[in-house]
């Protein structure tokens, strides 16, 4: 608690300075990720000096020893008496590429395209619109043409959800006990990696990825490979093309991306294709009834500000938007981490 003076004044500020340098930790996880710090000390094998790094990755060495020193002091690093540096347990599984549960891939995107896009969160405040357009100089009115403006982004937003449910996937998709769903859609279901998850959890269903055209094609390409069982593709647009019959539906992080009024169209395109007794489900980072957090889903909200048109919503605004379009019997599921699940059935 911080200290009060005899005037009544906080004397130290400790959490406005730790909240107004916090980009400060983002950018230098960012850098060490971007240079490929942690990567080069996994394949070393040994602790290694800023030195032997620098010349490793062909950076300046006193830039390198800063940049090292303050990963240690993040404990993304371990130092031993000679000042020698290695990966942390948990640099070794969430910050080296190679790592089946890496999240470099997420720490590239909001390095490379989030953390632009927050250059501008004041006039998104002001606005009330997403600013791809200051950021990058594109027109926005399209959400997935701002996304996938490139090859190139559309790869890393990909790589973003993968590494994002490599993670988090298991808690969401057990949180319900879906095994009565056999056949299963994951609408939007991108890279693949949720899908994997379902059927790993659930080996009597199939799961079909539906998602755009160049989405799938990528996903073929680069996530998922012949030998995944029981996961199959559908191409189409989900707001425009017919879709098909199925048990479930997976909506994971896709309402967020829109107004209430495209969720509530969205769901009853699903519940007119749900057979009865079917569901559907949600995932999102839910925020408390009450709007006392979680801080992390807060923060996803003025993210979506910034780069979407959508939101990051309640429980019962979830359930709302269910219930008019034709879905009941919601439930809510809070994982404890990060996104939470809802199932509502037809």
């Amino acid at each position: 608690v911080a200290k009060m003076s005899s005037a009544g004044e906080v004397e130290y500020p400790k959490k406005i300075l730790e909240y107004m340098e916090g980009f400060l930790v983002s950018k230098t996880l960012f850098a060490a990720c971007e240079l490929g710090v942690f990567d080069f000390l996994l394949a070393s094998e040994r602790p290694m000096s800023a030195a032997q790094v620098a010349a490793g990755l062909g950076t300046d060495v006193d830039g390198m020893e800063r940049l090292l020193s303050a990963c240690a002091g993040l404990e993304l690093l371990g130092t031993q008496a000679a000042v020698l540096y290695s990966n942390t347990d948990m640099s070794r599984m969430y910050l080296s590429r190679s790592s089946p549960r890496s999240l470099f891939h997420s720490v590239e995107y909001y390095s490379k395209t989030v953390y632009l896009c927050w250059n501008y969160l004041t006039d998104a405040v002001r606005e009330g619109k997403n600013q791809y357009e200051k950021a990058f100089g594109l027109p926005s009115e399209d959400l997935f043409e701002a996304l996938y403006r490139s090859d190139d982004e559309m790869i890393k937003f990909m790589q973003l959800m993968n590494s994002t449910w490599n993670v988090c996937g298991r808690d969401v998709m057990t949180a319900f006990d879906l095994s009565p769903f056999k056949t299963i859609y994951d609408l939007g279901g991108c890279s693949g990696a949720l899908a994997k998850q379902c059927v790993r959890a659930y080996p009597q269903s199939s799961v079909t990825i539906f998602d755009l055209p160049k989405v799938v094609s990528t996903c073929r390409e680069h996530f998922v490979s012949p030998t995944d069982e029981r996961i199959f593709f559908h191409e189409g647009d989900f707001f425009k093309d017919l879709l098909p019959e199925a048990d479930l539906y997976i909506l994971a992080r896709i309402l967020h991306d829109w107004t209430d009024e495209c969720c509530v169209e969205l769901l009853s395109r699903v519940h007119q294709s749900c057979k009865p007794g079917g569901g559907v489900l949600l995932v999102e980072a839910l925020l408390n009834e009450d709007n006392s957090g979680p801080l992390t889903a807060q923060l996803y909200s003025l993210n979506m500000l910034v780069q979407t048109e959508g939101r990051e919503r309640k429980a019962s605004e979830y359930s709302a938007l269910l219930t008019t379009a034709g879905f009941a019997n919601v439930e809510v599921q809070r994982t404890g981490k990060i996104y939470d699940a809802i199932l509502a059935r037809k």
